[in-house]
Protein backbone atom coordinates (compact mmCIF):
# COMPACT_ATOMS: atom_id res chain seq x y z
CA UNK A 1 0.00 0.00 0.00
CA UNK A 2 1.58 3.36 -1.07
CA UNK A 3 1.62 6.27 1.51
CA UNK A 4 -0.94 8.38 -0.11
CA UNK A 5 -3.64 5.26 -0.13
CA UNK A 6 -2.64 4.68 3.68
CA UNK A 7 -3.02 8.45 4.23
CA UNK A 8 -6.43 8.25 2.73
CA UNK A 9 -7.20 5.22 4.72
CA UNK A 10 -6.25 7.36 8.05
CA UNK A 11 -8.60 9.73 7.24
CA UNK A 12 -11.33 7.40 6.43
CA UNK A 13 -11.25 5.63 9.42
CA UNK A 14 -10.62 9.05 11.37
CA UNK A 15 -14.52 10.33 9.80
CA UNK A 16 -15.49 7.06 10.49
CA UNK A 17 -15.13 7.50 14.03
CA UNK A 18 -16.82 10.79 14.80
CA UNK A 19 -19.29 11.29 11.69
CA UNK A 20 -21.17 13.52 13.22
CA UNK A 21 -18.22 15.88 12.52
CA UNK A 22 -18.79 15.85 9.21
CA UNK A 23 -21.66 15.88 6.04
CA UNK A 24 -21.74 14.72 2.46
CA UNK A 25 -21.98 17.22 -0.53
CA UNK A 26 -24.29 16.34 -3.08
CA UNK A 27 -22.41 17.54 -5.73
CA UNK A 28 -19.82 15.82 -5.50
CA UNK A 29 -19.57 13.77 -2.81
CA UNK A 30 -16.93 14.78 -1.01
CA UNK A 31 -16.73 14.69 2.66
CA UNK A 32 -16.80 18.31 4.34
CA UNK A 33 -16.32 19.43 8.06
CA UNK A 34 -19.86 20.17 9.35
CA UNK A 35 -19.42 23.77 9.62
CA UNK A 36 -18.81 24.24 5.49
CA UNK A 37 -21.77 26.17 3.84
CA UNK A 38 -20.20 25.67 0.27
CA UNK A 39 -17.95 22.56 -1.07
CA UNK A 40 -14.92 23.82 -1.60
CA UNK A 41 -14.56 21.25 -4.47
CA UNK A 42 -17.46 21.87 -6.29
CA UNK A 43 -19.25 25.23 -4.76
CA UNK A 44 -22.16 23.16 -4.36
CA UNK A 45 -25.19 24.04 -0.86
CA UNK A 46 -26.58 20.82 -0.39
CA UNK A 47 -25.33 17.84 1.95
CA UNK A 48 -26.30 14.80 3.37
CA UNK A 49 -25.52 14.86 7.42
CA UNK A 50 -26.84 11.41 8.02
CA UNK A 51 -24.43 9.50 10.14
CA UNK A 52 -24.69 6.44 8.03
CA UNK A 53 -24.23 8.51 4.72
CA UNK A 54 -20.84 9.90 5.96
CA UNK A 55 -19.30 6.19 6.99
CA UNK A 56 -20.59 4.85 3.88
CA UNK A 57 -18.71 7.61 1.91
CA UNK A 58 -15.54 7.59 4.09
CA UNK A 59 -15.20 3.81 4.00
CA UNK A 60 -15.74 4.21 0.48
CA UNK A 61 -13.20 6.71 -0.46
CA UNK A 62 -10.61 5.74 1.51
CA UNK A 63 -10.34 2.31 -0.17
CA UNK A 64 -9.95 3.41 -3.10
CA UNK A 65 -7.65 5.74 -4.87
CA UNK A 66 -8.05 9.58 -5.38
CA UNK A 67 -9.79 10.83 -8.94
CA UNK A 68 -10.84 14.08 -7.82
CA UNK A 69 -8.92 16.95 -7.87
CA UNK A 70 -9.21 19.02 -5.04
CA UNK A 71 -8.11 22.44 -3.86
CA UNK A 72 -4.74 20.85 -1.90
CA UNK A 73 -4.15 19.50 -5.77
CA UNK A 74 -3.65 23.20 -6.79
CA UNK A 75 -1.06 24.46 -4.96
Amino acid sequence: MSAKASERLMKAREIASNPSSYKVCEGCDSIVGFSVAVCPNCHAYRFDESVTRVVDQALYLGSRAQTSVTVQDMV
